[in-house]
């Protein structure tokens, strides 16, 4: 081995350790997933990448879903490839990264490997922890850098990417459980301490960056009565119902959690008070509209909101506790003048509010 090559050789393992404390701590798995595309783009030298993905332990499946860049994705195809998929079966054999020549060889006749062959990937990279496949990396069309350039994957190439994936498992695997053990199995929305960790992270983000960020807290009002009227039971289904219109009204990057009881937090990434404001209203005016049926019986509920807004020129020296304590202060304005609204936290505002809440 020439110094050259020695040189190179201790540089990418320096890079490959630095790579790996990065995914090692990056607990949101959508984040963790990006960051694991981007970097294979950028050491394979290819203009797109995308996951294939383990959707839930019920599901029995890896899914696309949103987790690809620069792919031809047709959007009115699903991307599903089952557990039990030959295609998966010999991924898990090859164990390593390997074309579509090579799973053709092996699986001729596949309509999964044929939902891989629509994307167009140059290279498929198994990510496989403790023997089994837990993701499905594409990579896409290599950069040509020139006449004579050679397009074609190196032995060391494949070491390379070989390293990523396989650092990938650990930390996606890892991810997996973290969001397992953080979701609150009746909404399917986070707890309040996973909320409360990806704040913080959120908050010094936007502070290094100068950005702002919005967190809202709903509370169903009078969900009491609805226990003592309908049950446990239908109190279950009505919080399931609203988390799941929550849910549906924010993106990806956002994130919803059950603070506890019937309360919620929403945490909006980049969006300022007003624009928050603009969503909390949009997500009252749904669950108020709605009709929700239990065993032939028909409820209507309302929520009340409140927004606290987070950005250096505004209160750059709250902790995460203290900006959800502003929403919670705004959401209590909210119960004060009727319920069945959103008070935004102006300072003036907080600075005047009653000190007594009501109970519900």
């Amino acid at each position: 081995m020439n110094g050259d090559s020695q040189e190179k050789e201790i540089f990418d393992l320096e890079q490959t350790l630095n790579l790996f404390k990065s995914l090692c701590t990056t607990i949101e798995l959508p984040k963790l997933i990006q960051s694991i595309l981007y970097t294979s783009m950028a050491l394979m030298r290819v203009t797109g990448a995308g996951m294939f993905t383990i959707g839930t332990l019920e599901s029995g499946s890896f899914r696309l879903g949103s987790n690809a860049v620069n792919l031809e994705v047709d959007h009115s195809e699903k991307y599903i490839i089952p557990m039990k998929s030959p295609l998966i079966t010999s991924l898990s054999n090859f164990a390593s990264p390997v074309t579509l020549e090579q799973l053709r060889e092996k699986i001729p006749v596949c309509k999964d490997l044929d939902t891989i062959a629509s994307l167009k990937p140059t290279l498929i990279v198994p990510l496989i922890f403790r023997r089994r496949v837990n993701g499905i990396l594409l990579l896409g069309e290599r950069i040509d850098f020139g006449a004579g350039s050679e397009l074609a994957y190196s032995d060391y190439d494949k070491k390379q990417i070989a390293t990523l994936a396989s650092l990938g498992a650990v930390a996606v695997n890892n991810a997996s459980l973290v969001e397992i053990s953080s979701t609150d199995m009746m909404t399917h929305l986070k707890y309040k301490y996973y909320f409360y960790n990806i704040l913080s992270d959120r908050m010094e983000a936007s502070l290094n960056s100068n950005g702002v960020l919005s967190v809202i807290m709903f509370d169903i009002d009078f969900f009491k009565k609805v226990n003592d009227s309908y049950g446990h039971n239908c109190g279950d289904y009505i919080l399931a119902s609203v988390a799941s219109i929550i849910k549906k009204s924010i993106r990806g990057k956002d994130l919803a959690a059950r603070y506890g009881g019937e309360e919620f937090t929403l945490l909006l990434s980049g969006e300022n008070g007003r624009n928050a404001c603009r969503v909390a209203e949009r997500i009252r005016r749904t669950v108020e509209s709605n009709t929700f049926e239990y065993q032939g019986q028909t409820i209507k509920i309302t929520i009340s909101g409140g927004v606290a807004e987070f950005s250096r020129e505004m209160n750059s020296n709250l902790s995460p506790e203290e900006l959800v304590d502003v929403a919670d202060k705004a959401l209590y304005v909210s119960k004060n003048k009727g319920r069945n609204r959103i008070t935004f936290a102006y300072p003036v505002l907080m600075t005047a509010l009653d000190s007594e809440q009501p109970q519900d």
